[in-house]
């Protein structure tokens, strides 16, 4: 197992918070394993076993506990007295109403709190209505690449990249021999959020009709698209959907953290543009499962993980519009602004000129980046060029 350290010290600064520490993200993503890590740190830092209680509702002996109130009771039998115990819930939607058994536990100051799930109890849109606001989302992703290629050992550049690029970053993935058994792997997560997280949970009818959607968004990942554009491009095909119906469908792939939605910002108007969005997917790999050509596009493929990085590490990202050209990401933390564009090549003086374009449209002192996969750089303009397996593997922005 590679440690999740950037996820192990947000787990850290809010250790002891009143509050319920949630841990959310796509299934197979690695939460339990990140919540094992946690414990082993805390024994690890002095916490005493006693002052644990760990319970995995997948874990048949656990059946007894899926009422809240049994649930209540057992983990009140043992709270260490004199200080604090770390509760730790894994797959808590299992219990009907855990909801109570967790609100009630946060009253007493002595409980640190920690739970996981997967289906859409626990998806990002219902959390709020659930726990009354006092909680705290932790966001788990598939590996980066730089965490691939620890779990893979790290001896084998060009090797790891060539597989984390075609098969994403699933944990169980670097343990799968071949590409065959990987798209298995693949199929069997996305099927089960479709019929799982969406269908069974979201009172959605229309499978065929989630799955073409979802299609479509992994075919274009990186273009701006919108429900009426989706419902034309389903139209032409044969099947009509309405965009108010589309509209539910979107927002059910992204509950359930299987694509994030990534609005526009007018950077010369100052202002979020509402007609248009990006779709990227929580791990590019399950392109193998959804496109019958997942290798092609290089460079939309490129901008998923590149998204996927900047989420990681905490940016606030928009892609951007400015004098009707798009740049592909404007990324905001901690008072920085830094333009982002991201193509496979720029070797090409034609396809330099339409990346740099916009990014010299920007006055207003945002730093501009470009990412690309050449290995000879051509920062000109005062455009920063930077190698995306190096931003990739760790390289500041």
């Amino acid at each position: 197992m590679v440690q999740r350290k950037q996820l192990l010290e947000k787990l850290d600064r809010w250790r002891g918070k009143p509050v319920i520490k949630v841990v959310t993200g796509v299934r197979r993503c690695g939460k339990s394993v990140l919540l094992g890590q946690f414990r082993e740190r805390l024994l690890a830092g002095g916490v005493p076993p006693e002052r644990m209680v760990s319970i995995n509702f997948e874990d048949l002996a656990n059946e007894p506990l899926l009422d809240y109130r049994a649930l209540h009771r057992h983990v009140l039998e043992r709270l260490a007295p004199g200080g604090t115990t770390f509760v730790f819930l894994d797959e808590v939607q299992r219990v009907d109403g855990f909801q109570k058994a967790v609100d009630s536990l946060l009253l007493r100051p002595e409980t640190d709190i920690y739970i996981t799930g997967s289906n859409a109890l626990l998806l990002s849109g219902e959390l709020a209505t659930l726990l009354s606001g006092r909680y705290v989302e932790i966001e788990v992703l598939p590996l980066s690449f730089r965490e691939f290629r620890d779990l893979r050992g790290g001896n084998r550049a060009d090797a790891d990249w060539r597989d984390y690029f075609a098969t994403g970053g699933f944990p169980f993935l670097a343990s799968l021999p071949d590409a065959a058994s990987r798209r298995d792997y693949l199929s069997g997560i996305f099927n089960t959020v479709l019929v799982k997280d969406i269908l069974a949970r979201k009172a959605l009818q229309d499978a065929p009709l989630l799955e073409r959607i979802a299609r479509f968004l992994a075919g274009n990942a990186g273009s701006p698209v919108s429900s009426s554009k989706i419902a034309a491009f389903l139209s032409s095909n044969g099947r009509k959907a309405f965009p108010q119906t589309i509209d539910r469908y979107l927002q059910s792939l992204c509950d359930a953290f299987l694509f994030y939605r990534v609005p526009r910002w007018d950077i010369r108007g100052k202002e979020e543009l509402k007609s248009l969005a990006k779709y990227y997917m929580a791990d590019p790999g399950l392109r193998t499962v959804l496109l019958s050509h997942p290798d092609r596009d290089v460079g939309h493929v490129l901008e998923n993980f590149v998204y996927l990085e900047l989420r990681r590490r905490g940016w606030r990202t928009f892609t951007g519009k400015i004098d009707g050209k798009e740049i592909d990401f404007v990324a905001e933390r901690g008072g920085r602004r830094v333009c982002v564009q991201v193509a496979a090549t720029v070797l090409d003086d034609a396809v330099y000129e339409r990346e740099a374009a916009p990014l010299r449209s920007v006055k207003n002192g945002s730093e501009r980046l470009l990412l690309t996969l050449d290995a000879t750089p051509r920062g000109e303009d005062g455009i920063r060029h930077l190698h995306a397996v190096d931003f990739l593997s760790g390289a500041e922005v």
